[in-house]
């Protein structure tokens, strides 16, 4: 994997296209979580720097190609401006008088690019006119980069394109885990269904030595091992799917992690009356809520005999005590093993970095994507269109 960097381009008195990822939550025209604003900061400080124009491009919500004005990236500004410490300028129309007038040491930002339908359908000529904006075309949205859009895909063949700060940090983030990892790799994948993430299990029990298996998806593996588990949350109908990912693990050398104690409920509420069983002792009137102590003691000895680990999903229905218990306390020891220099760990995914950030594990983490369906399509070992345009 090869792609140009800002270092690789000369910036001095060019105009730079930057696609950026600012599709924040707001509410009440305000923004309530400035985590993605904050993570383009270092790109277009950068492209100032070095005497760049910068003028960000970047969609917002999901207009489907209309002029939908409570989509409209003007209300974002305010929080770009407390972000870089200075005025944004903002373009809502004529996008070509905007960028001719910007004049050095200012930054613009162009209307919601999902106003256009020819965005989602990556149009030729309209990347076409987005690039005469610009000298220099920069990716910084890896979370976007699984689509083919003429922003995230037609632009950088239109120009010459590089890879902003947030998308080289992330790619070599990535390829550092599952490109050329350290061995013994261990993955982490957890959620309710197997259905969603198939490919993810079938493209890691070929590329990693361990497969942690949690959460609701870990049930439909033990019904395909014939224990029973109570009304747990289940997807009986791949079970056939999952002895089959179970047989393939063993030619591959993939060790499969089930977990081997289970804490269960009768009902899915918080502080509801729990207890902890071997996992072959569900009660049927019970529905397993959380992977056990004995499970993520076992974990930790997995962490600490491996030198990279992937995380991509809990363990057990972490937004309710105290079911958060088996994910917290497994990424609290990845996140000391990191801490200590044992242990390279990257992690992604929405509920993911959620389970990270309230367990406090997320600060010791070697790096944690934001990006969702990117994150997820590159641990599938799919090509993401956006990144292939810059190599």
């Amino acid at each position: 994997m090869s792609w140009k960097t800002l270092d690789d381009m000369d910036m001095a008195g060019k105009t730079v296209l930057i696609r950026v990822d600012i599709n924040v939550p707001v509410k009440d025209g305000v923004v309530t979580d400035t985590t993605r604003i904050d993570r383009i900061v270092p790109t277009v400080k950068d492209v100032l720097a070095a005497g760049g124009k910068p003028v960000l491009m970047a969609h917002f919500g999901r207009p489907k190609g209309q002029v939908v004005p409570e989509l409209s990236l003007g209300q974002i500004v305010p929080a770009l401006e407390a972000a870089f410490g200075q005025p944004v300028k903002f373009a809502a129309e004529n996008f070509e008088a905007a960028a001719a007038n910007l004049k050095d040491g200012e930054i613009l930002l162009l209307e919601n690019v999902r106003f256009f339908p020819e965005e989602t359908k990556n149009d030729p000529e309209f990347a076409a006119k987005l690039a005469k904006l610009g000298d220099i075309y920069v990716n910084d949205a890896f979370s976007c980069a699984h689509r083919a859009h003429a922003t995230t895909e037609a632009m950088a063949r239109a120009l010459p394109a590089a890879a902003g700060r947030l998308m080289a940090a992330e790619l070599s983030a990535l390829e550092a885990a599952l490109g050329t990892p350290e061995r013994p790799v261990v993955a982490v994948v957890g959620g309710a269904k197997v259905s969603t993430k198939l490919e993810l299990l079938s493209n890691l029990i070929e590329k990693v030595d361990h497969l942690v298996i949690g959460g609701g998806m870990a049930n439909t593996f033990l019904v395909a091992k014939g224990v029973e588990i109570g009304t747990s949350l289940a997807e009986r109908d791949m079970a056939d799917t999952a002895r089959a990912i179970l047989e393939k693990s063993e030619t591959t050398g993939c060790t499969i992690h089930l977990p081997i104690d289970i804490v269960v409920a009768g009902e899915f509420a918080t502080g509801a009356a729990n207890e902890t069983l071997p996992v072959d002792q569900c009660p049927a009137d019970k529905m397993i809520l959380d992977a056990g102590p004995a499970t993520v003691e076992a974990l930790k000895g997995v962490f600490a005999a491996c030198k990279t680990l992937i995380w991509n999903g809990p363990l057990g229905a972490f937004e309710i005590e105290p079911f958060h218990k088996g994910t917290f306390d497994a990424a609290l020891a990845a996140a000391a093993l990191t801490a200590e220099g044992k242990l390279k760990t990257v992690a992604g995914g929405g509920d993911t970095v959620s389970a990270l950030n309230k367990s406090g594990a997320a600060e010791n983490f070697t790096y944690i994507s934001t990006a969702g369906g990117a994150f997820l399509e590159w641990m599938e070992g799919k090509e993401l269109p956006g990144v292939a345009a810059l190599g």
